[in-house]
């Protein structure tokens, strides 16, 4: 009888853990990102995932080359730091199979003062830091000419280098750094073309330092990422619902006064 009782009351409990638990499978969805603001982002949607059953894990990297390399071999899920252009040449070079599912926000471009305390002040011969990766240094190109300072032999080229500049007045000396040292190196040149991501993670508010700004209708709109053929995969489609939602879009206008920009 003892033995009998015993094992009603194993499988009773075993029936509550498993009422308990509601049956759900937990599921881990790996997300590359960049520090700021790309993983501050992510983590908005921790909580929203996890009512889902869903773990999002935030790694961060601190360049533009491993996130998709990690994406591309199976490392991570995902990754969120980069835009179409950028993905575009990427693939091109690298042979890898990356797709966009989902724009999230922009992150406008500025020119910052180095040596030269305005464009105005710049000097003939004058350093120009930029970012040397192919869409990024068009990108920061192109915002030189807005401001009259280059001439590009084709602007609607967005993978210019110095070497498609067909008129530079100022004789202006592009110094080609990766994106993420650009800020570092200010007190070498004369400005700085840095993207708000590292500007924001070297102390740099874009809406108040910055010279001048890309407009927030930039065509350049970081997007997540995944590997050809796991677009629709649940957990990575409930991670868009979540970057896409009314909670993102407040805290980023929130927390970024205007150096981020939602896109949806």
């Amino acid at each position: 009888m003892k033995k009998k009782i015993f094992a009603l009351t194993l499988a009773l409990v075993l029936a509550l853990s498993l009422a308990a638990c509601g049956g759900k499978k937990s599921t881990t969805l790996k997300v590359a990102a960049s520090p700021t603001p790309h993983a501050e982002i992510l983590n908005q949607c921790v909580d929203l995932l996890k009512e889902q059953g869903i773990e999002l894990v935030v790694t961060e990297y601190s360049d533009y080359v491993v996130p998709n390399t990690a994406v591309e071999d199976g490392d991570e899920d995902a990754n969120y730091f980069q835009h179409v252009p950028y993905l575009d040449n990427f693939n091109a070079e690298r042979g890898t199979h990356l797709v966009s599912v989902a724009g999230v926000h922009i992150e406008p471009m500025g020119l910052y003062a180095g040596n030269a305390a305005s464009l105005d002040a710049i000097p003939d011969g004058g350093k120009v830091a930029v970012p040397n990766d192919a869409t990024n240094e068009g990108r920061a190109l192109l915002l030189l000419e807005a401001q009259g300072l280059i001439k590009l032999a084709d602007s609607t080229k967005l993978d210019s280098t110095p070497k498609d500049i067909a008129e530079n007045p100022k004789n202006l000396e592009f110094v080609e750094l990766e994106a993420a040292q650009v800020p570092a190196a200010l007190d070498e040149v004369d400005i700085a073309a840095i993207n708000s991501n590292y500007a924001l993670g070297a102390g740099l508010n874009p809406v108040e330092d910055a010279l001048v700004i890309e407009s927030s209708d930039s065509p350049y709109v970081n997007i997540l990422v995944v590997k050809e053929g796991n677009e629709n995969n649940e957990a990575v489609q409930a991670l868009v619902k979540a970057l896409q939602s009314d909670t993102v879009k407040d805290y980023i206008n929130s927390t970024f006064g205007g150096a981020v920009v939602p896109a949806f």
